[in-house]
Formats: C-alpha cells, structure tokens, sequence
C-alpha cells in the first residue's frame, strides 16, 4: 500500500480496487448499532484545512473517528496562519505533535506534495487549488460500481467546469485507470487543452448524453473565474444544464452524480437532482467509507 494519496495518479488499479473493495467492507458498519472499529486507536489524524468545506472536512472527521483515531480539526482561520505563518511551520508543529496522518485542504495547487517532504505521517489531498481531489474520486468510482456493477468499460460524461474541477481532473486519472471511457463535455473555454490525450472532448451535451452510462455534473465555479467563460448563467444552463427532457435522454440504467455543492436550476435542475436516477445523496455517505478505507490502509490498520 501507498504511503501518501496525493493524486488519483498515485493509484494502480490494484491498489484502487483495494480501497473500493475495502469501502464496501466499512460501509456494512453503517448498519450495525456499534459503528466504532478500534483499528486505528491511538493514531492521530489532523485535519488540516485551509479553504473552507463542509462536506469533505465532516466526512474525513466522521471516518477517522468511526476506526477511533484522535482527531484534530486545523483551520487556518483564528490560527497562526492568519498572523503570517507559512506551510512549512505549521507541518513542523504538526509532526512535533505527532501527528500520523495529516487531511489537507489548500488553494495552492501541489501543497499536499510539498507537506509531504515535511511530515513523518502520511498525508492524504482532500483538495488543492484547481489540481486533484483523489478522495472524492475514489468515492465516485465506489458509488458507479455499486449502482451499475463494474467500472470497466462504462463510459462517463464529466460535464460542466472541467477547467477549475480539481474533482475531473481526478475521476478523469482514477476511472481510465479503471477502465472507464471518459468524454469530457462543455464549452470550449471551460475544457483544458492537456485532455484530449486521455479523454474524448465534445462541446454538445445532447449528442452525449444517450450513449452515457454515468453523467456527473459539475459546479461552476465563479470564485475562480477572472475572465467571462460564457455569455450568462441562462445561457450556460440552456446548453450545458441536465434538465428533465435532457435527463430522459439518457439509457435506462445510467445514473446522474455531482460532487456538491450544486447550482440548482443553473447546472442541474432540482427536479434530477432530486430523481431516484440520482446519487448525490449517496455519494456524500459512500465519501465516510471510502475515507475510512483510505485512512485505514495507510496507517497499517490490519
């Protein structure tokens, strides 16, 4: 096993596949009146997050307690990060405590990689700057295999702001690895040029959509915009929104999936983000296992 997961590209498909595999093994815990495993007790886990987050930061502390390790939640906000305090010290302050796996959460693209020259501990990307977010990968990959059965040969349309999605850049390294088709969809301005090597690019979501076995959908994100990327919110939704007559277009059996937060009605329309063809609300549970796994198989738990 790795010691560190800080890109989707760390990952083997033997090694991803022991997470998943592990993931389904933690998720039966969920049924149990006792959700508590002792494998990691005595461990300590920081989070240590400098962007702001629900989703993430909640389901890395719930997994970490859920293998009851001592958890402890950094945020830079009110700390010495406010008062000019750099990465490097911090991490210091970390390992002097002795911190055995340290959850990080940063604007700065290849933080994680930095942080990892600086800490004994393992260290896991829970997302940095526009570059990866592997967790959230590996959560996707396990929520597909448990809807549809297989990750090999599904195909998979990542729509929307691949561009500034630290999120498709990971599925994108994580599913191909898997055996996964991937075709990344939206405007010209909001798909990187690096792509085409490892995904097929289409700028017309209706052409994909009835060949598509997954489609995730993602969040537009404005705060990391400079530039004008589309005309407007209304036309973007028109062309590149999954509404209801869009969501009849797909197979039968294909699942929609984003990773959160949502635009209602921009990106997504409630009434599919609210259908029983999506699993938004399962990716957020299946995120608690998957990151029980993965905390689990770096610190040696047996």
């Amino acid at each position: 096993m790795i010691k560190h997961l800080r890109s989707a590209a760390d990952l083997d498909a033997e090694t991803a596949t022991l997470i998943l595999d592990t993931a389904a093994e933690m998720a039966a815990l969920s049924g149990r009146e006792v959700k508590k495993l002792p494998a990691l007790r005595g461990r300590t886990v920081v989070n240590l997050f400098y962007e702001d987050s629900t989703r993430t930061r909640i389901s890395f502390e719930a997994a970490a307690k859920r293998l009851s390790a001592d958890v402890i939640n950094f945020s830079a906000k009110g700390s010495s990060v406010s008062k000019g305090e750099s990465l490097k010290d911090t991490a210091w302050t970390l390992q002097a405590m002795g911190a055995d796996a340290v959850v990080i959460r940063h604007s700065a693209s290849g933080a994680p990689h930095r942080l990892a020259n600086w800490v004994e501990g393992s260290v896991v990307n829970a997302g940095d700057g526009t570059h990866e977010h592997p967790t959230q990968a590996l959560l996707d990959a396990y929520t597909m295999r448990s809807r549809l059965g297989r990750l090999d040969g599904l195909k998979v349309a990542i729509v929307g702001d691949v561009l500034h999605s630290r999120v498709a850049r990971s599925n994108l390294l994580l599913l191909t690895t898997l055996g996964a088709h991937v075709t990344l969809v939206g405007p010209p301005t909001l798909i990187p040029r690096d792509v085409s090597a490892k995904a097929q690019v289409s700028y017309d979501l209706d052409t994909v959509l009835p060949d598509s076995d997954v489609v995730m959908m993602l969040r537009v994100q404005t705060e990391r915009m400079q530039d004008s990327y589309f005309p407007s919110a209304r036309e973007y939704s028109r062309r590149y929104g999954l509404d209801v007559p869009r969501l009849h277009k797909l197979p039968e059996h294909a699942i929609v999936m984003h990773p959160g937060p949502m635009n209602r009605g921009m990106e997504i329309a409630p009434e599919v983000a609210d259908s029983p063809r999506s699993t938004i609300v399962e990716q957020v549970a299946n995120g608690v296992s998957v990151r029980m796994a993965v905390l689990y198989l770096l610190l040696g738990g047996k």
